[in-house]
């Protein structure tokens, strides 16, 4: 499936939009951004063999190991766009993942780690 790059970045923000507005201040500093695919480099890094898909990124300091407010750079979320559009035929399918997948991200934002994710549902 392609969507354009502006459908895309709609859905991104509508991922964004199902956080609780009392979370979502809390996310005012991270950088949340498209890139069309990660790069050999960075699957190379995270150790992520080709043909595993990666469909986001956070980088950053989560708010649960800051040391104190303020003397980090901002956190940053990066979702992939032409893994979830290659592996997401139906359009609804790929509105929930990506929502999915903001979510995911964000909750690493504030110190959630994969474990927990699976446990709670959002593997």
């Amino acid at each position: 499936m392609t969507i354009s790059a502006r459908e895309f970045e709609r859905l991104v923000h509508e991922g964004l939009e199902i956080i609780p507005d009392e979370l979502r201040e809390y996310i005012d500093n991270v950088q949340i951004v498209v890139e069309e695919e990660p790069s050999a480099e960075l699957l190379e890094e995270l150790d992520l063999p080709p043909s595993e898909p990666l469909y986001g990124l956070y980088t950053g300091v989560p708010l649960t190991e800051r040391a104190s407010a303020g003397e980090e750079l901002p956190d940053r979320i990066i979702i992939f766009r032409r893994p979830l559009m290659e592996q997401f035929d139906d359009p609804l399918d790929l509105r929930r993942e990506v929502a999915r997948t903001v979510i995911h991200e964000v909750a690493h934002h504030f110190g959630i780690d994969e474990d927990r994710l699976i446990e709670l549902g959002w593997d």
